[in-house]
C-alpha cells in the first residue's frame, strides 16, 4: 500500500498536466486519443509496476520483463508527444535503477539515456531539452545509489540471519556436549555405586551400604544441580574437583586409582577444559575398559589418562571424544586416544 501511494503521488502530480495539454491541443482527434491512451497505459503500468517488482517470488527475469515492457510504452509516449516530454521516462528509468540488478539496470537505463540524447542531437532539440536529460541522469543516479544501499542492507540482513542460525546451532551443540559430560559421568558413577550397594546388602553389610546410599544421594543432587547450571549456561568445571570425583568413582568400581593429589602445576587457563577431559576419560574407563588400574598424569599444558583394560577402540570417535576435540580446538589444543598394545588404552590432551 505504501508503494502504491508513493507511485500514485507522482502520477497524480505530473501525468494529469500532460494529459490536459494533449487533450486541449490543436492536434487531430485521432492523434489526441492515441496519445491519451498511451499516457493512461503508461500511468497504469507505473502504478502496477512496484507491486509486480516487489511481490513475493518475483525474480530478476520477471522484473526485467516488466521494466522492458514499461520502457517500450514510455518510449512510445515520447515518440508520439515529442522529445520535449522525454522527462516522463524518469518514472521507469528510476524504478529500473532501483529494482533491477545494478549491471542490468545500467545497461537498460544507459541505452535509453543515450538513445534520447542521440535523438535530441539529430533533431536539433538538444539545447532546448538538455534539462530533461539532466533530470533523467540525476534522478536515475540517485536510484542507483539507493539500489546499492538496499542490496547492501539485504546482504547484511541475510548475514545476520545466518549468524543467528549459527549461534543457535552452537548453543545446541554446547548444551548437548555439556549434558553428555554431566550425565555420562554422574550416571556411570551412580550405577557403579548402586551395584556396590546391592552387593553389600546381599552380604548384610548394612553400615557400608548406608554410606554408599548416602554417596548416591549426594551424586544425584550434584548431577541435578549440574544439569540446571548447564541449561542456564553457567556451569564451570574444576579440575581439582574432577580429580576427587574420579578417585571416588574408580574406588567404587574397584579400580586402583593412581591420580595426582594436586593440580597446581597445570596452567590455570586450561584447568577447566582439562577437567572435562579427565571426566570423559574416567567415564570411558568405567564403562568400557574393565580395567584394574587407572593412571592420570598432568603437565602444565597436557593431561594423560592410561588404563590396563581391554584397550577397545574402533578408531571412530564417539560423542564424548568429539566433544573433547571441540573443546580443545577452542583453546588451540588436540586430543589423541587409542589402544596401547594388547591391553590398555591411552587418552592424551595437549595444548601447544
Amino acid at each position: 500500500m505504501r508503494r502504491l501511494a508513493f507511485s500514485s503521488l507522482f502520477v497524480l502530480v505530473y501525468i494529469p498536466q500532460v494529459v490536459y495539454e494533449v487533450a486541449t491541443g490543436g492536434r487531430p482527434s485521432a492523434w489526441r486519443v492515441a496519445a491519451v491512451t498511451l499516457l493512461v497505459v503508461y500511468s497504469v503500468g507505473w502504478l502496477g509496476l512496484p507491486q509486480a517488482l516487489y511481490r513475493d517470488g518475483a525474480g530478476d527475469r520477471g522484473r526485467l520483463g516488466w521494466c522492458l515492457g514499461l520502457t517500450a510504452v514510455g518510449l512510445a509516449v515520447v515518440g508520439v508527444l515529442g522529445l520535449e516530454y522525454a522527462g516522463l521516462m524518469v518514472y521507469v528509468m528510476a524504478l529500473s535503477a532501483l529494482a533491477l540488478p545494478l549491471r542490468v539496470a545500467l545497461v537498460l537505463d544507459g541505452v535509453v539515456f543515450v538513445g534520447l540524447g542521440v535523438a535530441m542531437f539529430v533533431t536539433g532539440d538538444l539545447p532546448r531539452d538538455a534539462g530533461s536529460l539532466g533530470t533523467l541522469a540525476s534522478v536515475t543516479l540517485g536510484m542507483f545509489a539507493m539500489n546499492r544501499l538496499m542490496r547492501a542492507n539485504q546482504a547484511l540482513r541475510r548475514a545476520q540471519e545466518e549468524i543467528a542460525a549459527l549461534a543457535v546451532a552452537e548453543e545446541r551443540n554446547r548444551l548437548a556436549r555439556d549434558l553428555h559430560d554431566v550425565l555420562g559421568h554422574s550416571l556411570t558413577t551412580i550405577t557403579l555405586k548402586a551395584g556396590l550397594t546391592r552387593r553389600l546388602l546381599e552380604k548384610d553389610d548394612v553400615a557400608r551400604a548406608r554410606d554408599e546410599v548416602h554417596d548416591i544421594e549426594l551424586l544425584t543432587r550434584q548431577a541435578l544441580g549440574d544439569v540446571r547450571a548447564t541449561v542456564s549456561g553457567y556451569r564451570e568445571v574444576s579440575l581439582s574437583a574432577e580429580v576427587v570425583g574420579a578417585r571416588a568413582a574408580l574406588r567404587a568400581a574397584g579400580v586402583e586409582a593412581d591420580l595426582p593429589h594436586a593440580v597446581d602445576n597445570v596452567d590455570p587457563r586450561l584447568q577447566g577444559v582439562f577437567g572435562y577431559v579427565l571426566r570423559e576419560a574416567v567415564t570411558n574407563v568405567l564403562r568400557h575398559a574393565d580395567a584394574r588400574r587407572c593412571e592420570v598424569r598432568l603437565g602444565d599444558r597436557w593431561l594423560e589418562v592410561r588404563d590396563d583394560g581391554r584397550g577397545t577402540g574402533t578408531g571412530v570417535p564417539g560423542t564424548g571424544l568429539r566433544g573433547l576435540a571441540e573443546r580443545l580446538a577452542a583453546v588451540g589444543g588436540t586430543v589423541d586416544a587409542g589402544p596401547l598394545g594388547e591391553r590398555g588404552y591411552r587418552l592424551r590432551a595437549e595444548v601447544a
